[in-house]
Protein backbone atom coordinates (compact mmCIF):
# COMPACT_ATOMS: atom_id res chain seq x y z
CA UNK A 1 0.00 0.00 0.00
CA UNK A 2 1.23 3.44 -0.83
CA UNK A 3 2.27 5.09 2.46
CA UNK A 4 1.14 8.56 1.41
CA UNK A 5 -0.62 10.28 -1.50
CA UNK A 6 1.69 10.62 -4.49
CA UNK A 7 2.73 14.12 -5.51
CA UNK A 8 4.51 14.86 -8.74
CA UNK A 9 5.84 18.12 -10.03
CA UNK A 10 7.52 17.82 -13.42
CA UNK A 11 7.53 21.00 -15.55
CA UNK A 12 4.89 21.08 -18.26
CA UNK A 13 5.14 23.33 -21.29
CA UNK A 14 2.28 25.55 -22.37
CA UNK A 15 -0.68 23.54 -23.65
CA UNK A 16 -3.76 24.60 -25.56
CA UNK A 17 -7.30 24.17 -24.28
CA UNK A 18 -9.90 25.57 -26.62
CA UNK A 19 -12.75 27.15 -24.70
CA UNK A 20 -16.31 26.39 -25.34
CA UNK A 21 -18.77 27.21 -28.00
CA UNK A 22 -22.08 27.35 -26.21
CA UNK A 23 -25.43 26.63 -27.77
CA UNK A 24 -28.59 27.62 -25.90
CA UNK A 25 -31.36 25.00 -25.91
CA UNK A 26 -34.50 24.01 -24.06
CA UNK A 27 -35.00 22.67 -20.54
CA UNK A 28 -33.67 19.18 -21.43
CA UNK A 29 -30.21 20.62 -22.04
CA UNK A 30 -27.05 18.58 -21.38
CA UNK A 31 -23.45 19.66 -20.91
CA UNK A 32 -20.80 17.75 -22.86
CA UNK A 33 -17.03 17.90 -23.26
CA UNK A 34 -15.66 16.93 -26.68
CA UNK A 35 -12.00 15.95 -26.25
CA UNK A 36 -9.70 15.28 -29.22
CA UNK A 37 -6.16 15.49 -30.54
CA UNK A 38 -4.85 16.76 -33.91
CA UNK A 39 -2.86 14.63 -36.40
CA UNK A 40 0.17 16.85 -35.76
CA UNK A 41 0.31 15.54 -32.19
CA UNK A 42 -0.58 11.89 -32.81
CA UNK A 43 -0.83 10.39 -36.27
CA UNK A 44 -2.36 7.05 -35.37
CA UNK A 45 -5.51 6.08 -33.52
CA UNK A 46 -5.06 5.26 -29.85
CA UNK A 47 -6.65 3.09 -27.15
CA UNK A 48 -6.84 4.23 -23.57
CA UNK A 49 -8.70 6.13 -20.90
CA UNK A 50 -9.68 9.77 -21.27
CA UNK A 51 -9.81 11.56 -17.92
CA UNK A 52 -11.30 15.00 -17.31
CA UNK A 53 -10.50 16.88 -14.09
CA UNK A 54 -12.37 19.89 -12.65
CA UNK A 55 -11.10 21.72 -9.58
CA UNK A 56 -11.36 25.01 -7.73
CA UNK A 57 -7.60 25.13 -7.12
CA UNK A 58 -5.15 26.38 -9.70
CA UNK A 59 -2.07 24.73 -8.17
CA UNK A 60 -0.80 22.11 -8.55
CA UNK A 61 -2.02 21.13 -12.00
CA UNK A 62 -5.43 19.44 -11.83
CA UNK A 63 -3.98 16.06 -12.85
CA UNK A 64 -1.75 16.12 -9.76
CA UNK A 65 -4.65 16.88 -7.42
CA UNK A 66 -6.63 13.69 -8.09
CA UNK A 67 -7.22 11.59 -4.97
CA UNK A 68 -9.95 10.27 -2.70
CA UNK A 69 -9.51 12.65 0.24
CA UNK A 70 -11.75 15.43 1.47
CA UNK A 71 -10.25 17.95 -0.97
CA UNK A 72 -10.59 15.62 -3.97
CA UNK A 73 -11.22 17.37 -7.28
CA UNK A 74 -13.91 16.17 -9.66
CA UNK A 75 -12.77 13.61 -12.24
CA UNK A 76 -14.61 11.78 -15.03
CA UNK A 77 -13.36 8.92 -17.18
CA UNK A 78 -14.29 7.00 -20.33
CA UNK A 79 -12.56 4.24 -22.30
CA UNK A 80 -11.60 4.92 -25.91
CA UNK A 81 -10.84 2.21 -28.44
CA UNK A 82 -9.20 3.30 -31.67
CA UNK A 83 -9.74 7.02 -31.11
CA UNK A 84 -8.61 8.66 -34.36
CA UNK A 85 -6.99 12.08 -34.79
CA UNK A 86 -9.71 14.73 -34.89
CA UNK A 87 -12.33 12.36 -33.48
CA UNK A 88 -13.93 13.52 -30.24
CA UNK A 89 -14.16 11.48 -27.06
CA UNK A 90 -17.33 12.74 -25.40
CA UNK A 91 -17.77 13.09 -21.66
CA UNK A 92 -21.36 13.89 -20.74
CA UNK A 93 -23.89 12.93 -18.10
CA UNK A 94 -23.45 9.23 -18.88
CA UNK A 95 -19.75 9.17 -17.93
CA UNK A 96 -18.94 7.99 -14.42
CA UNK A 97 -17.34 10.54 -12.13
CA UNK A 98 -15.91 10.94 -8.65
CA UNK A 99 -16.75 12.31 -6.11
CA UNK A 100 -19.93 13.35 -7.96
CA UNK A 101 -21.05 10.49 -10.17
CA UNK A 102 -22.65 12.44 -13.04
CA UNK A 103 -21.66 15.61 -14.83
CA UNK A 104 -25.30 16.70 -14.65
CA UNK A 105 -24.95 17.04 -10.85
CA UNK A 106 -21.80 19.18 -10.79
CA UNK A 107 -22.60 22.59 -9.26
CA UNK A 108 -22.40 25.42 -11.82
CA UNK A 109 -19.23 27.43 -11.42
CA UNK A 110 -15.83 28.46 -12.72
CA UNK A 111 -13.36 25.56 -12.65
CA UNK A 112 -9.80 24.83 -13.69
CA UNK A 113 -10.24 22.08 -16.27
CA UNK A 114 -7.66 19.65 -17.65
CA UNK A 115 -7.81 16.43 -19.70
CA UNK A 116 -5.41 13.47 -19.92
CA UNK A 117 -5.39 10.53 -22.32
CA UNK A 118 -3.78 7.54 -20.62
CA UNK A 119 -2.62 5.28 -23.47
CA UNK A 120 -3.11 1.51 -23.54
CA UNK A 121 -1.14 -1.02 -25.54
CA UNK A 122 -2.20 -4.44 -26.83
CA UNK A 123 -0.69 -7.50 -25.14
CA UNK A 124 -1.07 -10.96 -26.64
CA UNK A 125 -0.42 -13.24 -23.73
CA UNK A 126 1.16 -16.66 -23.95
CA UNK A 127 -2.15 -18.27 -22.93
CA UNK A 128 -3.88 -16.85 -26.01
CA UNK A 129 -5.68 -13.97 -24.28
CA UNK A 130 -5.48 -10.44 -25.66
CA UNK A 131 -5.69 -7.48 -23.29
CA UNK A 132 -5.21 -3.73 -23.53
CA UNK A 133 -3.23 -2.23 -20.68
CA UNK A 134 -1.01 0.78 -19.90
CA UNK A 135 2.60 -0.31 -20.30
CA UNK A 136 4.88 1.28 -17.75
CA UNK A 137 7.21 3.71 -19.53
CA UNK A 138 9.74 4.35 -16.80
CA UNK A 139 7.53 6.51 -14.58
CA UNK A 140 6.30 3.80 -12.20
CA UNK A 141 2.76 3.36 -13.57
CA UNK A 142 1.55 6.91 -12.92
CA UNK A 143 -1.13 7.95 -15.39
CA UNK A 144 -0.57 11.64 -14.74
CA UNK A 145 3.15 11.37 -15.47
CA UNK A 146 3.45 8.54 -18.01
CA UNK A 147 5.60 9.43 -21.04
CA UNK A 148 3.57 9.40 -24.24
CA UNK A 149 0.28 10.30 -22.58
CA UNK A 150 -1.57 13.27 -24.08
CA UNK A 151 -2.39 16.42 -22.13
CA UNK A 152 -4.38 19.59 -22.42
CA UNK A 153 -3.52 22.80 -20.63
CA UNK A 154 -5.34 23.62 -17.44
CA UNK A 155 -7.71 26.52 -18.16
CA UNK A 156 -10.39 28.24 -16.15
CA UNK A 157 -13.81 27.69 -17.69
CA UNK A 158 -17.42 28.30 -16.82
CA UNK A 159 -19.14 24.93 -16.33
CA UNK A 160 -22.93 24.87 -16.10
CA UNK A 161 -24.69 21.49 -16.39
CA UNK A 162 -28.01 23.34 -16.74
CA UNK A 163 -27.05 24.48 -20.23
CA UNK A 164 -26.37 22.59 -23.45
CA UNK A 165 -22.79 23.71 -23.65
CA UNK A 166 -20.41 21.83 -25.91
CA UNK A 167 -16.93 22.44 -24.56
CA UNK A 168 -14.10 21.48 -26.91
CA UNK A 169 -10.78 20.44 -25.40
CA UNK A 170 -7.76 19.81 -27.60
CA UNK A 171 -4.76 17.79 -26.47
CA UNK A 172 -1.58 19.51 -27.64
CA UNK A 173 1.20 18.02 -25.48
CA UNK A 174 2.81 14.61 -25.11
CA UNK A 175 4.43 13.91 -21.75
CA UNK A 176 8.19 13.69 -22.20
CA UNK A 177 10.31 10.58 -21.47
CA UNK A 178 11.77 9.97 -18.03
CA UNK A 179 15.48 10.69 -17.57
CA UNK A 180 17.34 7.60 -16.38
CA UNK A 181 19.49 8.01 -13.22
CA UNK A 182 23.27 7.97 -13.59
CA UNK A 183 25.69 5.66 -11.80
CA UNK A 184 27.79 7.07 -8.96
CA UNK A 185 30.60 5.66 -6.85
CA UNK A 186 28.14 4.04 -4.46
CA UNK A 187 24.92 3.64 -6.45
CA UNK A 188 24.69 1.46 -9.57
CA UNK A 189 21.74 0.73 -11.83
CA UNK A 190 20.94 -2.46 -13.73
CA UNK A 191 18.21 -3.63 -16.08
CA UNK A 192 17.71 -7.11 -17.51
CA UNK A 193 15.22 -8.68 -19.86
CA UNK A 194 13.39 -11.43 -18.03
CA UNK A 195 12.87 -14.59 -20.06
CA UNK A 196 10.10 -15.74 -17.74
CA UNK A 197 8.13 -12.50 -17.92
CA UNK A 198 8.72 -11.97 -21.63
CA UNK A 199 7.28 -15.40 -22.36
CA UNK A 200 4.18 -14.69 -20.22
CA UNK A 201 3.46 -11.24 -21.68
CA UNK A 202 4.33 -12.07 -25.29
CA UNK A 203 6.81 -9.21 -25.59
CA UNK A 204 10.13 -8.17 -24.03
CA UNK A 205 9.67 -7.39 -20.31
CA UNK A 206 12.39 -6.06 -18.04
CA UNK A 207 13.38 -5.90 -14.40
CA UNK A 208 15.59 -3.21 -12.94
CA UNK A 209 17.34 -2.45 -9.69
CA UNK A 210 19.33 0.21 -7.86
CA UNK A 211 22.25 -1.19 -5.88
CA UNK A 212 24.03 0.55 -3.03
CA UNK A 213 27.63 -0.68 -2.90
CA UNK A 214 29.49 -0.95 0.42
CA UNK A 215 32.35 1.32 1.36
CA UNK A 216 35.60 -0.21 0.09
CA UNK A 217 33.95 -2.23 -2.68
CA UNK A 218 36.59 -1.32 -5.29
CA UNK A 219 39.48 -1.58 -2.83
CA UNK A 220 38.59 -5.16 -1.82
CA UNK A 221 38.03 -7.13 -5.05
CA UNK A 222 38.30 -10.42 -3.18
CA UNK A 223 35.30 -9.68 -0.97
CA UNK A 224 31.88 -11.22 -1.52
CA UNK A 225 28.90 -9.69 0.21
CA UNK A 226 25.54 -10.56 1.77
CA UNK A 227 22.60 -8.90 0.06
CA UNK A 228 19.57 -7.11 1.51
CA UNK A 229 16.53 -6.54 -0.72
CA UNK A 230 14.64 -3.41 0.35
CA UNK A 231 11.14 -3.91 -1.07
CA UNK A 232 8.78 -1.02 -1.70
CA UNK A 233 7.08 1.01 -4.38
CA UNK A 234 8.74 1.92 -7.68
CA UNK A 235 11.98 3.79 -6.86
CA UNK A 236 13.19 6.31 -9.45
CA UNK A 237 16.64 5.97 -7.87
CA UNK A 238 18.14 4.63 -4.67
CA UNK A 239 16.51 6.72 -1.95
CA UNK A 240 17.63 8.03 1.43
CA UNK A 241 21.35 8.23 0.59
CA UNK A 242 23.09 11.59 0.15
CA UNK A 243 26.84 12.16 0.03
CA UNK A 244 26.58 15.91 0.64
CA UNK A 245 25.23 17.83 3.66
CA UNK A 246 21.73 19.28 3.39
CA UNK A 247 21.33 22.17 0.98
CA UNK A 248 21.60 25.35 3.11
CA UNK A 249 19.42 27.25 0.63
CA UNK A 250 16.63 24.65 0.64
CA UNK A 251 13.29 26.37 1.18
CA UNK A 252 11.37 24.93 4.14
CA UNK A 253 8.38 22.71 3.35
CA UNK A 254 5.71 21.68 5.85
CA UNK A 255 4.66 18.02 5.94
CA UNK A 256 0.88 17.84 6.15
CA UNK A 257 1.05 14.10 6.71
CA UNK A 258 3.37 14.29 9.74
CA UNK A 259 2.51 17.82 10.84
CA UNK A 260 6.21 18.69 10.88
CA UNK A 261 7.87 21.92 9.74
CA UNK A 262 10.82 21.81 7.32
CA UNK A 263 10.42 18.08 6.73
CA UNK A 264 12.32 18.29 3.43
CA UNK A 265 15.38 19.43 5.37
CA UNK A 266 14.97 16.58 7.84
CA UNK A 267 14.85 14.11 4.91
CA UNK A 268 18.09 15.46 3.49
CA UNK A 269 19.79 15.38 6.88
CA UNK A 270 18.75 11.79 7.50
CA UNK A 271 20.02 10.77 4.04
CA UNK A 272 23.37 12.42 4.74
CA UNK A 273 23.56 10.84 8.19
CA UNK A 274 23.01 7.42 6.63
CA UNK A 275 25.86 8.05 4.20
CA UNK A 276 28.15 8.96 7.10
CA UNK A 277 27.21 5.76 8.90
CA UNK A 278 27.53 3.70 5.69
CA UNK A 279 31.18 4.69 5.28
CA UNK A 280 32.06 4.44 8.98
CA UNK A 281 34.52 1.65 9.92
CA UNK A 282 32.11 -0.27 12.17
CA UNK A 283 29.08 -0.42 9.86
CA UNK A 284 28.14 -3.75 8.17
CA UNK A 285 29.44 -4.14 4.63
CA UNK A 286 26.80 -5.60 2.31
CA UNK A 287 24.79 -4.87 -0.82
CA UNK A 288 21.41 -3.15 -0.59
CA UNK A 289 19.04 -3.56 -3.53
CA UNK A 290 15.87 -1.66 -4.45
CA UNK A 291 13.96 -3.38 -7.26
CA UNK A 292 12.11 -1.85 -10.20
CA UNK A 293 9.31 -4.19 -11.22
CA UNK A 294 6.61 -1.87 -12.52
CA UNK A 295 4.18 -3.67 -14.81
CA UNK A 296 1.00 -2.97 -16.82
CA UNK A 297 -1.12 -2.98 -13.64
CA UNK A 298 0.90 -1.16 -10.98
CA UNK A 299 4.19 0.37 -9.87
CA UNK A 300 5.37 -3.03 -8.68
CA UNK A 301 4.38 -6.67 -8.93
CA UNK A 302 4.14 -7.65 -5.26
CA UNK A 303 7.14 -9.88 -6.02
CA UNK A 304 5.13 -13.11 -6.29
CA UNK A 305 3.87 -15.28 -9.13
CA UNK A 306 0.41 -14.26 -10.31
CA UNK A 307 -2.15 -15.48 -12.82
CA UNK A 308 -2.54 -11.95 -14.19
CA UNK A 309 0.93 -10.44 -13.79
CA UNK A 310 3.01 -13.50 -14.52
CA UNK A 311 5.91 -15.16 -12.65
CA UNK A 312 7.42 -12.08 -11.02
CA UNK A 313 8.37 -14.03 -7.90
CA UNK A 314 10.46 -16.51 -9.87
CA UNK A 315 11.84 -13.81 -12.16
CA UNK A 316 13.09 -11.71 -9.23
CA UNK A 317 14.43 -14.61 -7.15
CA UNK A 318 15.93 -16.75 -9.92
CA UNK A 319 16.84 -14.20 -12.61
CA UNK A 320 17.39 -10.71 -11.17
CA UNK A 321 18.93 -11.47 -7.77
CA UNK A 322 21.50 -14.00 -9.13
CA UNK A 323 22.41 -11.49 -11.88
CA UNK A 324 23.06 -8.78 -9.29
CA UNK A 325 25.04 -11.16 -7.08
CA UNK A 326 27.23 -12.26 -9.96
CA UNK A 327 27.89 -8.71 -11.18
CA UNK A 328 28.50 -7.17 -7.76
CA UNK A 329 30.13 -10.08 -5.96
CA UNK A 330 27.26 -11.26 -3.82
CA UNK A 331 27.73 -14.45 -1.82
CA UNK A 332 24.84 -15.97 -3.73
CA UNK A 333 23.45 -18.31 -1.07
CA UNK A 334 20.21 -18.24 0.89
CA UNK A 335 21.84 -17.70 4.29
CA UNK A 336 23.29 -14.42 2.99
CA UNK A 337 20.06 -12.94 1.53
CA UNK A 338 17.60 -10.84 3.52
CA UNK A 339 14.33 -9.01 2.94
CA UNK A 340 12.77 -5.91 4.41
CA UNK A 341 10.33 -3.17 3.52
CA UNK A 342 7.23 -1.28 4.56
CA UNK A 343 3.59 -1.22 3.44
CA UNK A 344 3.51 -2.89 0.01
CA UNK A 345 7.18 -3.66 0.64
CA UNK A 346 6.29 -5.16 4.03
CA UNK A 347 3.83 -7.58 2.43
CA UNK A 348 6.39 -8.45 -0.24
CA UNK A 349 9.17 -9.02 2.26
CA UNK A 350 6.99 -11.45 4.23
CA UNK A 351 5.42 -13.17 1.22
CA UNK A 352 8.74 -13.76 -0.54
CA UNK A 353 10.22 -15.26 2.63
CA UNK A 354 7.22 -17.60 2.92
CA UNK A 355 7.08 -18.60 -0.76
CA UNK A 356 10.88 -18.98 -1.07
CA UNK A 357 11.83 -20.11 2.46
CA UNK A 358 15.23 -21.56 1.53
CA UNK A 359 16.33 -18.63 -0.64
CA UNK A 360 16.29 -15.97 2.11
CA UNK A 361 17.41 -15.88 5.73
CA UNK A 362 15.10 -13.36 7.33
CA UNK A 363 12.36 -10.82 6.76
CA UNK A 364 11.57 -7.54 8.49
CA UNK A 365 8.04 -6.61 7.42
CA UNK A 366 6.82 -3.19 8.51
CA UNK A 367 3.17 -2.10 8.27
CA UNK A 368 2.46 -4.84 5.72
CA UNK A 369 -0.52 -4.78 3.41
CA UNK A 370 -3.20 -7.24 4.62
CA UNK A 371 -1.52 -10.50 5.61
CA UNK A 372 -4.76 -12.16 6.75
CA UNK A 373 -7.78 -11.67 4.51
CA UNK A 374 -10.18 -11.97 7.42
CA UNK A 375 -8.90 -8.42 7.98
CA UNK A 376 -8.51 -7.17 4.43
CA UNK A 377 -8.35 -3.70 5.96
CA UNK A 378 -11.86 -3.77 7.52
CA UNK A 379 -13.34 -6.48 5.27
CA UNK A 380 -13.56 -10.19 6.06
CA UNK A 381 -13.64 -11.41 2.48
CA UNK A 382 -14.80 -14.88 3.55
CA UNK A 383 -17.76 -13.89 5.72
CA UNK A 384 -18.91 -10.41 4.71
CA UNK A 385 -21.37 -10.11 1.84
CA UNK A 386 -20.49 -6.53 0.94
CA UNK A 387 -17.15 -4.76 1.15
CA UNK A 388 -18.47 -1.22 1.35
CA UNK A 389 -21.25 -1.56 3.91
CA UNK A 390 -21.91 -3.31 7.19
CA UNK A 391 -25.64 -4.00 7.32
CA UNK A 392 -28.06 -4.65 10.10
CA UNK A 393 -31.79 -5.29 10.20
CA UNK A 394 -32.87 -1.77 9.22
CA UNK A 395 -29.71 0.22 8.56
CA UNK A 396 -26.27 0.04 7.06
CA UNK A 397 -23.08 2.03 7.53
CA UNK A 398 -20.12 2.58 5.24
CA UNK A 399 -16.81 1.00 6.11
CA UNK A 400 -14.00 3.52 6.65
CA UNK A 401 -11.00 3.46 4.34
CA UNK A 402 -8.58 5.89 5.97
CA UNK A 403 -8.20 7.39 9.45
CA UNK A 404 -5.68 9.47 11.36
CA UNK A 405 -4.07 8.61 14.69
CA UNK A 406 -7.15 9.90 16.51
CA UNK A 407 -9.48 7.69 14.50
CA UNK A 408 -10.92 10.53 12.44
CA UNK A 409 -12.08 9.16 9.06
CA UNK A 410 -11.75 11.08 5.79
CA UNK A 411 -12.19 8.36 3.13
CA UNK A 412 -14.41 5.28 2.86
CA UNK A 413 -13.70 2.00 1.07
CA UNK A 414 -16.45 2.77 -1.43
CA UNK A 415 -14.86 6.13 -2.26
CA UNK A 416 -11.42 4.59 -2.82
CA UNK A 417 -12.86 2.00 -5.16
CA UNK A 418 -15.18 4.34 -7.04
CA UNK A 419 -12.27 6.67 -7.75
CA UNK A 420 -10.32 3.71 -9.15
CA UNK A 421 -13.29 2.74 -11.32
CA UNK A 422 -13.26 6.26 -12.79
CA UNK A 423 -9.51 6.15 -13.38
CA UNK A 424 -9.62 2.78 -15.14
CA UNK A 425 -11.98 -0.11 -15.77
CA UNK A 426 -10.77 -3.74 -15.68
CA UNK A 427 -8.23 -3.06 -12.90
CA UNK A 428 -6.43 -0.45 -15.00
CA UNK A 429 -6.44 2.45 -12.52
CA UNK A 430 -2.85 1.75 -11.47
CA UNK A 431 -3.96 2.07 -7.86
CA UNK A 432 -4.17 0.04 -4.67
CA UNK A 433 -7.37 -2.01 -4.67
CA UNK A 434 -7.00 -2.79 -8.36
CA UNK A 435 -3.48 -4.15 -7.98
CA UNK A 436 -4.49 -6.38 -5.08
CA UNK A 437 -7.09 -7.96 -7.36
CA UNK A 438 -4.65 -8.15 -10.26
CA UNK A 439 -2.08 -9.98 -8.12
CA UNK A 440 -4.36 -12.23 -6.06
CA UNK A 441 -7.26 -13.08 -8.41
CA UNK A 442 -7.56 -15.76 -11.07
CA UNK A 443 -7.67 -14.54 -14.65
CA UNK A 444 -11.13 -14.05 -16.08
CA UNK A 445 -12.40 -15.34 -19.42
CA UNK A 446 -11.71 -11.91 -20.96
CA UNK A 447 -8.03 -12.02 -19.92
CA UNK A 448 -8.43 -9.47 -17.12
CA UNK A 449 -8.48 -10.20 -13.36
CA UNK A 450 -11.67 -11.53 -11.84
CA UNK A 451 -13.14 -9.08 -9.37
CA UNK A 452 -13.15 -9.97 -5.69
CA UNK A 453 -16.17 -7.72 -5.43
CA UNK A 454 -18.33 -5.72 -7.77
CA UNK A 455 -16.42 -2.48 -8.11
CA UNK A 456 -19.55 -0.34 -7.99
CA UNK A 457 -21.79 -2.12 -5.47
CA UNK A 458 -19.19 -3.86 -3.29
CA UNK A 459 -20.88 -7.29 -3.45
CA UNK A 460 -18.24 -9.96 -2.73
CA UNK A 461 -17.63 -13.00 -4.95
CA UNK A 462 -16.79 -15.73 -2.45
CA UNK A 463 -15.47 -18.08 -5.13
CA UNK A 464 -12.75 -15.54 -5.86
CA UNK A 465 -12.22 -15.12 -2.13
CA UNK A 466 -11.47 -18.84 -1.83
CA UNK A 467 -8.84 -18.55 -4.55
CA UNK A 468 -7.26 -15.69 -2.62
CA UNK A 469 -7.23 -17.78 0.57
CA UNK A 470 -5.48 -20.75 -0.98
CA UNK A 471 -2.85 -18.72 -2.83
CA UNK A 472 -2.13 -15.40 -1.08
CA UNK A 473 -3.58 -15.29 2.45
CA UNK A 474 -0.22 -15.38 4.22
CA UNK A 475 -1.55 -16.25 7.68
CA UNK A 476 -3.72 -19.04 6.26
CA UNK A 477 -0.84 -20.42 4.17
CA UNK A 478 1.48 -20.47 7.18
CA UNK A 479 -1.10 -22.26 9.29
CA UNK A 480 -1.96 -24.72 6.51
CA UNK A 481 1.68 -25.52 5.70
CA UNK A 482 3.47 -25.01 9.01
CA UNK A 483 4.43 -28.67 9.21
CA UNK A 484 6.73 -28.23 6.22
CA UNK A 485 7.48 -24.49 6.53
CA UNK A 486 8.00 -24.09 10.26
CA UNK A 487 11.55 -25.42 10.47
CA UNK A 488 12.59 -23.36 7.45
CA UNK A 489 11.16 -20.13 8.86
CA UNK A 490 12.23 -20.45 12.49
CA UNK A 491 13.74 -17.14 13.61
CA UNK A 492 13.17 -15.43 10.25
CA UNK A 493 9.85 -13.60 10.71
CA UNK A 494 9.73 -10.06 12.16
CA UNK A 495 6.57 -7.94 11.76
CA UNK A 496 5.86 -4.37 12.90
CA UNK A 497 2.75 -2.19 12.78
CA UNK A 498 1.36 0.95 14.35
CA UNK A 499 -1.82 0.28 16.31
CA UNK A 500 -3.44 3.28 14.60
CA UNK A 501 -2.37 2.36 11.09
CA UNK A 502 -4.21 4.70 8.71
CA UNK A 503 -5.47 1.77 6.62
CA UNK A 504 -6.29 -0.55 9.56
CA UNK A 505 -3.47 -2.90 8.55
CA UNK A 506 -2.69 -3.65 12.19
CA UNK A 507 -5.87 -5.76 12.38
CA UNK A 508 -4.39 -8.45 10.15
CA UNK A 509 -1.11 -8.33 12.09
CA UNK A 510 -3.02 -9.13 15.29
CA UNK A 511 -4.43 -12.25 13.62
CA UNK A 512 -1.01 -13.26 12.32
CA UNK A 513 0.54 -12.78 15.76
CA UNK A 514 -2.19 -14.93 17.31
CA UNK A 515 -1.19 -17.79 15.03
CA UNK A 516 2.58 -17.32 15.30
CA UNK A 517 2.56 -17.21 19.09
CA UNK A 518 0.56 -20.45 19.18
CA UNK A 519 3.07 -22.36 17.06
CA UNK A 520 4.98 -24.98 19.00
CA UNK A 521 6.48 -27.37 16.46
CA UNK A 522 8.63 -25.43 16.02
CA UNK A 523 7.95 -22.09 17.70
CA UNK A 524 8.38 -19.32 15.11
CA UNK A 525 10.95 -17.60 17.38
CA UNK A 526 10.63 -14.23 15.70
CA UNK A 527 9.14 -10.87 16.62
CA UNK A 528 5.84 -8.99 16.31
CA UNK A 529 5.73 -5.47 17.75
CA UNK A 530 3.38 -2.49 17.74
CA UNK A 531 3.79 1.26 17.92
CA UNK A 532 1.43 2.98 20.36
CA UNK A 533 -0.83 5.42 18.45
CA UNK A 534 1.57 5.10 15.51
CA UNK A 535 0.20 5.57 12.00
CA UNK A 536 1.23 3.98 8.72
CA UNK A 537 4.07 3.01 8.33
CA UNK A 538 5.57 2.23 11.76
CA UNK A 539 8.60 -0.06 11.49
CA UNK A 540 9.66 -1.10 14.97
CA UNK A 541 11.39 2.02 16.32
CA UNK A 542 10.12 2.62 19.86
CA UNK A 543 12.42 5.61 20.41
CA UNK A 544 11.57 7.98 17.56
CA UNK A 545 8.43 9.41 15.93
CA UNK A 546 7.23 7.88 12.70
CA UNK A 547 8.46 10.73 10.50
CA UNK A 548 12.02 9.90 11.61
CA UNK A 549 11.93 6.11 11.85
CA UNK A 550 10.51 5.76 8.33
CA UNK A 551 13.79 7.21 7.07
CA UNK A 552 15.91 4.67 8.95
CA UNK A 553 14.96 1.27 7.57
CA UNK A 554 18.55 0.54 6.59
CA UNK A 555 20.19 1.58 9.84
CA UNK A 556 17.52 -0.20 11.88
CA UNK A 557 17.52 -3.57 10.14
CA UNK A 558 21.10 -4.03 8.94
CA UNK A 559 22.53 -4.61 12.44
CA UNK A 560 19.80 -7.24 13.03
CA UNK A 561 20.75 -8.86 9.74
CA UNK A 562 24.38 -9.01 10.85
CA UNK A 563 23.35 -10.74 14.07
CA UNK A 564 21.29 -13.25 12.09
CA UNK A 565 24.26 -14.00 9.81
CA UNK A 566 26.57 -14.61 12.75
CA UNK A 567 24.03 -16.92 14.37
CA UNK A 568 22.98 -18.97 11.34
CA UNK A 569 25.78 -19.03 8.77
CA UNK A 570 26.66 -22.62 7.79
CA UNK A 571 30.04 -24.11 8.69
CA UNK A 572 32.80 -22.82 6.45
CA UNK A 573 30.78 -19.80 5.30
CA UNK A 574 32.64 -16.64 4.34
CA UNK A 575 32.27 -14.37 7.35
CA UNK A 576 35.45 -12.38 6.90
CA UNK A 577 36.12 -11.13 3.35
CA UNK A 578 33.25 -8.62 3.57
CA UNK A 579 34.09 -7.42 7.09
CA UNK A 580 36.70 -4.90 5.91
Amino acid sequence: MSPMPRKYGIPIASLALIGASCVQSGPTSELRFAISFPPSLQEQAVDGRVLLILTNREEPEPRFQVGAGLEAPQVFGIDVDGLAPGEAAVIDGAAMGFPIESLTDVPPGDYYVQAVLHKYETFRLANGKTVKLPMDRGEGQRWNQAPGNLLSAAAKLRVDPNRSDSISIIFDQVIAPITEPEDTKYIKHVKIQSELLSEFWGRPMHLGAHILLPEGFDEHPEAKYPIAIFHGHFPSDFGGFRTEPPDPDLECEYSERFRVECYNRIVQQEAYDFYRRWISPDFPRLLIVEIQHANPYYDDSYAVNSANLGPYGDAITYELIPYIEERFRGIGEGWARFLYGGSTGGWEALAVQIFYPDEYNGTFAACPDPIDFRAYTLVNIYEHENAYYDAGQFKRIERPGHRNWLGEVNITLREYNHLELVLGTRNRSGDQWDIWEAVYSPMGADGYPRRLWDKYSGEIDHNVAEYWRENYDLRYILERDWAKLGAKLEGKIHIYAGDMDNYYLNNAVYLMEEFLESTTDPYYNGEVDYGDRAEHCWNGDQENPNHISRLRYNTMYLPKILQRIERTAPPGADLSSWRH
